[in-house]
């Protein structure tokens, strides 16, 4: 059974629950993890419990791996291994949880599910995805710019799609680190207007319905499917919606000469982004997708595993 259960533990639900010195701090241990100089074993004897509402491939591999890795354990739980997928009260299933393991993944749909959950358990909860939020993608997106950039200082940003999870994500990481940051969206596709607003009074953040505007000068290129989990029904409607918003050569011709090119994944060539953009020399996917481990084992080094930021 897990130990010190009353002991104080930070959370990681969005990108703000860290400072911007702790966020540069944590994309150092990232990458010195990365390159492997890190050799302490932070979560051994600990385990991680990792809820799967939503499935995922990148999600429960990095996280698996990555206990494994600090010499910990990761059991996944799909909607059929735990009791919310009958009814449970969240908060049984956090008080019960915090009994047995040493921290708490969770990838579901309500945002407020995760705020429940982290109000009602004794261990670190970490949010793997909402529907509001998917804050570990892109401080993975942020250690690839910070490992194909130098970082972020005095880059531009541009996001093109969608103002889904992974757009409120990207304005979070603005409000705390203060780049500039402009979303193309669709009208009727707006990021959270709260989070917008936030940002807004912090850093140079703006949304645009052009999406050539977005991406002039920028040195980043961001984008994902138009029609995320769940909103497949909406596919055909999406596609009228986002006609033009297309990364395509043309677009990545207006960022900077050095601007690379950023996707969560899973792509779908042809629609969101063309298929020589993420096959090409501009992209950075795939060590973007590799970086999902190293940011998740430096945040549960930190969360679980007693490393200081």
């Amino acid at each position: 059974m897990a130990k010190n259960k009353e002991r104080p533990h930070r959370d990681f639900l969005q990108i703000p629950d860290f400072s911007a010195k702790e966020l540069d701090k944590l994309f150092a241990l990232a990458d010195s993890m990365k390159r492997g100089r890190y050799k302490k074993k932070p979560l051994a004897g600990k385990s991680l419990a990792m809820i799967f509402m939503k499935s995922s491939t990148r999600t429960r591999v990095s996280f698996e791996v990555g206990a494994w890795q600090l010499g910990g354990h990761a059991l996944f739980l799909s909607p059929r291994d735990v009791q919310l997928g009958r009814g449970e009260p969240i908060a049984d299933t956090a008080r019960v949880l915090s009994r047995y393991v040493d921290g708490i993944m969770i990838r579901t749909f309500a945002h407020g599910d995760v705020e429940e959950l982290a109000l009602n358990a004794s261990v670190p909860v970490i949010n793997g995805l909402t529907d509001l939020l998917h804050p570990c993608q892109v401080l993975a997106d942020l250690l690839t710019v910070r490992q194909h950039l130098g970082g972020h200082r005095k880059k531009r940003f541009a996001w093109i799609g969608d103002g889904n999870n992974m757009a409120n994500s990207w304005i979070n990481a603005a409000y705390v680190l203060g780049f500039e940051l402009t979303l193309a969206c669709p009208a009727g596709y707006d990021p959270d207007p709260y989070i917008l607003a936030r940002a807004q009074k912090k850093a140079k953040v703006r949304v645009v319905r052009d999406p050539a505007e977005a991406a002039s000068g920028a040195h980043v290129v961001n984008t994902d499917v138009w029609a995320s989990m769940g909103q497949e029904e909406e596919q055909a409607i999406r596609e009228k919606a986002f006609r033009g918003f297309i990364v395509d050569e043309k677009m990545m011709k207006r960022a900077k000469r050095d601007a690379i090119f950023l996707h969560c994944l899973p792509a779908h060539r042809g629609e969101e982004v063309a298929a020589n953009v993420i096959e090409g020399s501009q992209s950075r996917v795939w060590d973007q997708a590799e970086n999902r481990l190293h940011i998740q084992k430096a945040i549960m080094a930190v969360l679980m595993g007693g490393e200081k930021l």
